[in-house]
């Protein structure tokens, strides 16, 4: 599964962006797929995950109400719409898959393919 990320950009603070990642090579609806972000300096961290199949969602904390992850299983791309954006979610973005779905979908360590990341830059 070949995994390509886009969409990232400059945006000033409470504006939006929208993430995308075309996927390809493998059969997108029975993948489980999640997006990350890894600031300068941190570790990578869980920002939302989707389930194949029935699209259940799951978000981080920091970015419940503000960031709906959603796919599109005809074109088999991912998406990360990001609103009210915030200095903090300065980061790159990484799009992430695996076959099924885990329980543990907030850890990087359950995801078989990587996108290549798209940077976000927020400004104050």
């Amino acid at each position: 599964v070949q995994l390509q990320a886009s969409g990232g950009g400059l945006v000033q603070a409470g504006g939006s962006l929208r993430l995308s990642c075309a996927a390809s090579g493998g059969t997108f609806r029975h993948y489980g797929m999640g997006w990350f972000r890894q600031a300068p300096g941190k570790e990578r961290e869980f920002v939302a995950a989707i389930r194949g199949g029935d699209s259940n969602t799951r978000y981080a904390d920091a970015v419940k109400g503000r960031f709906t992850i959603s796919r599109d299983n005809a074109k088999n791309t991912l998406y990360l719409q990001m609103n009210n954006l915030k200095p903090e979610d300065t980061a790159v973005y990484y799009c992430t898959a695996r076959g099924g779905w885990s329980v543990q979908h907030y850890r990087h360590s359950e995801y078989d393919y990587w996108g290549q990341g798209t940077l976000v830059t927020v400004s104050s």
